[in-house]
């Protein structure tokens, strides 16, 4: 049976590959993992969606990570990902904002802040969902480690997305390891003139699922059997589809030229990002501008 190691916050489990609760959608690879060091809720651990992308995001990026995650979690999907500053951690946040679920894989121990910038996802994900790791308590990070927990993000989804990448990309084993265990890969088609979009675009070019709107994603979660148990309806409006984050993507603006484009008064832009600047989704240039944080 697993180990409970209880701690002052949270609960540790160290689950064996011969415990009852360990995850059957891990079994599926060709070396699970011996034991799972996890910490937050194991009951989390059936097939969700894996959300991942660029570390160096783009705005484009970062908004689309935030659009299909968190629709995909306000619908009721678990959304897999590694923490990462960029896509991964935009994705995550984005679950967490719709109070759905989400599960880190880290390569380091389950209990290390890696990296720093997600110490308080992580903190939140402890308390409230899962981080899970095949590394002992306490490991700290290496750069073999990423590689290998990278086939765990894919075994625990019942398809992954790629919100952006660029090549060469680690994101690239993720869809690799997904494919090798029959996992559905789906992607969103980019820039052809960005070097972000060209690991996207040549997925979709060898046969991923191109994703451009939330129905489309609907669908593909669907085929892949997984239920949206929640009303999906309003979803989008509540997350990732702001207009003003929207016209953020292509370029940073300043308030006036916003208020134009979105046709409406310029306090009521001014109060919106307000709003985003203080939850860090946008940020104000020296002159004026704002645009969307690329390392939310």
């Amino acid at each position: 049976m697993g180990q409970r190691v209880k701690t002052d916050r949270h609960v540790r489990n160290e689950i064996g590959i011969g415990d009852p609760s360990y995850p059957n959608c891990l079994r599926d690879l060709s070396d699970p993992p011996k034991t799972l060091y996890v910490i937050g809720d194991i009951r989390l651990f059936t097939p969700g969606l894996a959300v991942i992308g660029a570390r160096r995001a783009t705005p484009y990026g970062l908004q689309s990570a935030r659009r299909f995650a968190g629709w995909a979690a306000a619908c009721g999907v678990t959304v897999v990902s590694g923490a990462a500053i960029g896509c991964d951690r935009a994705a995550q946040l984005a679950a967490r904002e719709t109070d759905g679920h989400s599960i880190a894989v880290l390569g380091c121990g389950a209990d290390v802040d890696y990296p720093a910038a997600s110490r308080e996802l992580l903190a939140d994900l402890r308390r409230n969902c899962a981080v899970v790791s095949e590394l002992p308590w306490g490991t700290p990070p290496t750069r073999w480690a990423f590689a290998k927990r990278n086939r765990i993000i894919a075994a625990l989804s019942a398809a992954v997305l790629v919100v952006e990448a660029g090549l060469p990309s680690g994101t690239f084993s993720t869809a690799d390891f997904a494919l090798d265990i029959g996992r559905d890969v789906m992607a969103v088609p980019g820039s052809i003139n960005h070097p972000e979009s060209r690991g996207a675009n040549r997925l979709i070019r060898q046969g991923a699922t191109p994703i451009t709107d939330v129905s489309e994603l609907g669908d593909a979660l669907r085929q892949a059997g997984l239920a949206l148990d929640r009303e999906c309806r309003d979803a989008e409006a509540r997350i990732g589809n702001d207009p003003l984050e929207r016209a953020l993507t292509a370029d940073a603006m300043r308030p006036d030229d916003l208020a134009r484009a979105l046709e409406c008064d310029i306090m009521t832009v001014a109060r919106r990002l307000g709003e985003l600047e203080m939850v860090g989704l946008v940020v104000r240039y020296r002159d004026g501008r704002y645009g969307l944080n690329t390392t939310p």
